[in-house]
């Protein structure tokens, strides 16, 4: 069972310590991973780490390939030659508990610049070619991306700071080769600089992920299933999307009125044109999820419902009420996928390292998720509405499911507590016979005791923080994903007491080092028999 029982903590990395402005690839992720292995957890489960969207979501990436830059570690640089030691100075006005998102991007980018510089002119030789390696080896989607970014800084720098791709001149709009060839040629350092600092991005990445895995920690990555209208990805490959004839959305992505929202969620994604990936082979999403195997021990796929079924909205509708749902691609993607990257579509084997978000009410799409072998998700703040078959209560759970107490999307334990009706929270007590003056230990603890293989905590829970720090507000573009922690918060006993109850409830690390197969995240979901 030690084998199949792992406990770990959620926290994106933008939330980690650092004198940056936001938390990044640097000198924090590592402490973090070692603060993990002292608490006696094996799962680090972080948001998508790709670029940020409008509102500074990382869900709305301009690439669902690419690293977000601002993650990279600016003191690395300096240590290679790239950026001068005052480059680090911080300024002034960062704040330890949260995200400047504007100054924090001024701040970075202006050092990143300076280093793409440097190194183009000074780079050594054994540097340069693992860089030329690199953008031959990544060519498929880091072209496209480095050009988009530039056009798009481009456009930016010209005053339509609100223009998407479909507002570009329409040569470029359209791909037409020669304007490709024209805009590469002009932005030829641009260009370079992006491929630059996504291989920076992806060399500090791997070492960090290296390190992680050496000690017996993966890193449970965030693959949406939709992409950002405005992307490298639907601007490369507008046939694979329900567009209109000038690239426009035609319909986009959302769900109908659930948990989060009484008028549903007006996501504003562009769907795809299911018939046009499969005319291709699913060659698409075979590299997408190809990147994220090998970036990430284990995936988890944000709204798995989608490939069952997902909620149309007409592009011009104001809400996602006035949606309906149409059939995705269902067992023709998954088999594919399995088919291509050497998984076995059989139950508990595809499971070892991806798992669905399946949260919502039981539709077919749990059907799917079963059949494919995958492990689903129950959040713990879910469970209390009086009916006992409800899913999320830990007496129902399967063994093969991931428990959380609250998610990203959630508020955190004590603020959903404290705004709990007094019957649901007697609920709460009496099931777990507690008082709730500790409630987020209390969940804590009973998700590590449940019998899901998996248990994870966001780390605002650990350390019994109230509503302000939570991550998201679902339907909100104003004052998410910006909450940050300082260790100066992190006390001697919060890994002292997850560390007793990974011990009590046998979650913990194994003691051995990690096989090859263990360190690609191939057996951590395996069965107990």
């Amino acid at each position: 069972m030690n084998r199949s029982r792992h406990s770990g903590i959620l926290l994106h990395f933008t939330s980690l310590p650092g004198p940056h402005g936001s938390g990044d690839l640097g000198p924090s992720a590592y402490h973090f991973v070692d603060w993990l292995v002292a608490g006696g957890q094996s799962l680090w489960q972080v948001l998508p780490i790709g670029g940020i969207g409008p509102g500074n979501s990382p869900y709305m990436s301009p690439s669902a390939f690419a690293g977000n830059e601002l993650l990279i570690d600016l003191a690395q640089l300096v240590e290679q030659g790239w950026l001068e030691a005052d480059a680090l100075e911080p300024d002034p006005g960062f704040r330890d508990e949260r995200v400047e998102f504007n100054q924090v991007i001024a701040f970075r980018m202006t050092r990143l610049r300076r280093a793409a510089r440097r190194f183009r002119a000074a780079g050594r030789e054994a540097e340069r070619r693992r860089f030329e390696a690199f953008c031959r080896a990544e060519q498929g989607w880091l072209d496209d991306y480095a050009l988009f970014m530039s056009l798009d800084a481009r456009q930016r720098a010209s005053g339509a700071a609100d223009s998407t791709w479909q507002d570009w001149p329409p040569a470029l709009a359209r791909r037409e080769h020669a304007a490709l060839a024209d805009a590469t040629a002009e932005l030829e350092e641009e260009c370079a600089s992006w491929k630059f600092w996504q291989w920076c991005f992806r060399e500090q990445w791997l070492r960090l992920k290296a390190y992680a895995n050496g000690r017996g920690v993966r890193i449970v990555g965030d693959m949406p299933i939709f992409v950002s209208p405005h992307s490298a990805d639907v601007w490369a490959h507008p046939q694979l999307f329900d567009l209109e004839a000038d690239g426009r959305l035609r319909v986009v992505a959302g769900v109908p009125p659930d948990y989060f929202s009484a008028t549903g969620q007006h996501w504003g994604n562009p769907l795809y044109d299911w018939a046009a990936h499969a005319r291709e082979g699913y060659r698409w999403w075979i590299g997408r999820m190809r990147n994220a195997l090998m970036l990430f021990d284990l995936v988890r796929v944000d709204h798995f419902r989608g490939f069952e079924a997902y909620w149309e909205i007409p592009a011009t509708a104001d809400s996602a009420v006035e949606g309906a749902w149409r059939p995705g691609p269902g067992r023709a993607l998954l088999s594919t996928l399995y088919a291509a990257l050497g998984l076995q579509p059989t139950p508990h084997s595809a499971g070892r390292r991806i798992i669905a978000e399946d949260l919502g009410i039981i539709t077919p799409a749990d059907a799917l998720r079963a059949a494919a072998g995958l492990p689903g998700m129950r959040v713990l703040q879910f469970a209390f509405d009086g009916d006992a078959g409800n899913a999320y209560l830990p007496h129902n759970f399967s063994h093969d499911t991931v428990v959380y107490t609250g998610t990203h999307d959630n508020d955190t334990t004590p603020g959903w507590w404290k705004a709990l009706p007094d019957g649901a929270q007697d609920q709460v007590r009496r099931y777990f016979a507690v008082s709730g003056n500790c409630i987020h230990w209390d969940l804590i603890r009973a998700a590590s005791a449940s019998v899901a293989r998996l248990a994870v905590f966001p780390m605002q829970d650990v350390l019994g923080l109230d509503s302000a720090a939570r991550m998201n507000h679902p339907g909100s573009i104003e004052g998410v994903w910006g909450w940050r922690f300082h260790w100066g918060q992190v006390e001697g006993w919060h890994a002292d007491h997850l560390a007793e109850l990974s011990a009590l409830y046998d979650r913990r690390p194994r003691a051995e080092a990690p096989t090859p197969e263990s360190a690609r995240g191939a057996d951590i979901l395996a069965p107990s028999h």
